[in-house]
């Protein structure tokens, strides 16, 4: 029973350590990547109901950067699984959804504080050896975004519950934010581990109960995040995760009545795909589901004639290869104007080439390898194509090689055609497309900039000429969900810049503030009147 208003500790976003060579944290983290790397390969269960379930069927772990190395399986379940999933998240979703918030509260709080303690450098290890992430991608998304998730996302949900309408006299009018009826499903993508565990945690805050299918590249961070849940205090049951295939965990939750809400990052088709079968199940359902996503991008680098040119092609190199291009939000293509670019190019092309490239294990290494074969076949495969074409140049890269790792060479194409395909066709890797524009043709650019995708999810304007940023910012209103001035269309930080976007990049339900939280709630009006009437006739009447 709660006997008090309740005032949560404020969030701070979690300062972001530099691993700076010889440093103390430095040491400790790749100390615990390699004791990980070398360790016994581990068995990663499935998650029900509290209980470690294995199967037969197991399924290897490898680095990106060295797939010949396993590091463990994992266990590949089948639909009865993921029914027992569903069943163990609505025996503990009565529990869990009267439980008192604070007490929800108590448990992400405490998860904050663990990962930013004993778990960081499990985690960031974990997010090295499996997404092949350097020590920077992996403390600014394993630790620093997921702290910050878990404590603002305390923050805005004590926020929601405080919003209450007014009272007349002679009444008083609640609202209570009720968690939805039935479980949400959380499917989870490769390239941040921060989040995967906030498509489960941000619903289970409010009271839901959720069934989680990570990737499958990413389940050896997975597992991490389960203990990090389990040590934290959430329940059994109230997260349970499962690795099955797509299609077999579908076949039963879109069917089955309880479903009440889907929370997706991943590819735009998969997402559409899934909304149809949601449409085509709707008379099954208890409630109307709740659709979340975020799906894919094409995010761009506008540029002014009078911009900076060193300030262009830093936006450029960190937007475009950090992480190897595998962010939703990094920059896949630029424009950039004629006057500026011979400099642009000239110190683009000396950042790019002094990137060294190689294991996360050497912090020097900027660049690392991309995340399995099939998306370094798919990746290699725009690569050839755009050294097949006439009016495209390869000025950086071009390069692959996965005979030990999946690493591919950052690759800037230049282009003639503003319709080039990799102007227009999601990559999701380390290639950046630049078309170089008449300098007096900002505006038609801009124009053309904005029906060139079907994505809307980031981009940036440089530019000096406050006209130039207050014309583009008006321009590309619909353009990207996060729109950036003077920097690279990446690094949302939690709290600062709330992540997502519309168009084909899906629903902008913002990962990190009150508005996506307010999606896993259902609301329930309460007025009580204090003396009510006891005749029917109201003055009017005489």
């Amino acid at each position: 029973m709660s006997n008090a208003f309740f005032k949560t500790p404020i969030a701070v976003n979690e300062p972001v350590k530099a691993y700076a060579p010889g440093s103390t944290e430095a040491h400790s983290l790749i100390q615990t990547y390699q004791e990980m790397s070398s360790q016994t390969p581990i068995d990663v269960p499935m998650y029900i109901g509290g209980k470690e379930i294995r199967t037969d069927n197991k399924k290897a772990m490898t680095p990106p950067h060295d797939h010949q190395h396993v590091l463990g399986h994992f266990n590949m379940g089948d639909s009865t699984h993921v029914t027992k999933a569903i069943e163990s998240a609505l025996e503990a979703r009565k529990a869990w959804s009267e439980l008192p918030w604070e007490e929800r509260a108590a448990i992400f709080l405490k998860a904050a504080d663990l990962l930013a303690g004993p778990f960081r450098d499990r985690m960031n290890a974990a997010t090295m050896l499996a997404q092949s992430k350097n020590v920077m991608q992996a403390e600014i998304d394993a630790a620093c975004e997921l702290i910050d998730f878990f404590r603002f996302n305390v923050q805005y949900m004590t926020q929601i519950y405080k919003e209450q309408p007014e009272s007349l006299p002679g009444m008083w009018n609640r609202l209570e934010y009720r968690p939805l009826e039935g479980f949400v499903f959380a499917i989870t993508p490769f390239n941040f581990t921060s989040i995967a565990a906030n498509l489960c945690a941000a619903p289970a805050m409010m009271g839901n109960v959720v069934v989680w299918k990570p990737a499958d590249s990413q389940v050896y961070s997975a597992k991490v995040i389960m203990d990090l849940f389990k040590a934290a205090g959430v329940p059994d049951g109230v997260i349970n995760m499962i690795t099955v295939d797509g299609p077999v965990a579908g076949d039963i939750i879109f069917k089955h009545k309880d479903f009440a809400g889907l929370h997706f990052t991943g590819s735009t088709g998969v997402f559409r795909h899934l909304w149809k079968e949601i449409g085509t199940n709707l008379d099954r359902y208890r409630t109307y589901p709740r659709i979340v996503g975020e799906t894919g991008g094409k995010d761009f680098i506008m540029v002014h004639k009078s911009a900076s040119a060193a300030e262009v092609a830093t936006a450029m190199s960190r937007g475009a290869f950090e992480f190897q291009g595998q962010k939703c939000s990094a920059a896949s293509r630029a424009y950039v104007p004629s006057n500026i670019w011979p400099e642009v190019k000239r110190i683009f092309m000396e950042q790019v080439n002094s990137f060294k490239m190689g294991t996360p294990e050497d912090t020097s290494n900027f660049v690392n390898a991309v995340i399995d074969e099939r998306a370094f076949d798919k990746i290699a495969g725009f690569i050839d194509y755009c050294k097949a074409q006439s009016d495209a140049e390869i000025i950086t890269g071009g390069s692959y090689d996965k005979s030990k790792g999946y690493f591919i060479e950052p690759t800037t194409v230049v282009t003639s055609n503003p319709k080039f395909r990799t102007m227009c066709e999601e990559i999701f890797g380390p290639v950046l497309t630049v078309f170089v524009y008449d300098e007096n043709k900002f505006e038609e650019t801009l124009e053309m900039l904005d029906s060139t995708s079907e994505y809307a999810l980031t981009g940036s304007i440089i530019s000096s000429d406050r006209y130039a940023i207050q014309l583009a910012t008006k321009k590309l209103v619909n353009a990207a969900g996060n729109f950036y001035i003077n920097d690279k269309p990446t690094g949302a930080v939690v709290g600062q810049q709330p992540f997502g976007g519309a168009r084909g990049s899906g629903t902008n339900d913002k990962a990190g503030a009150a508005m996506n939280l307010l999606r896993w709630t259902s609301a329930r009006t309460i007025k009580e009147t204090f003396v009510p009437p006891t005749d029917y006739k109201y003055p009017f009447l005489g």
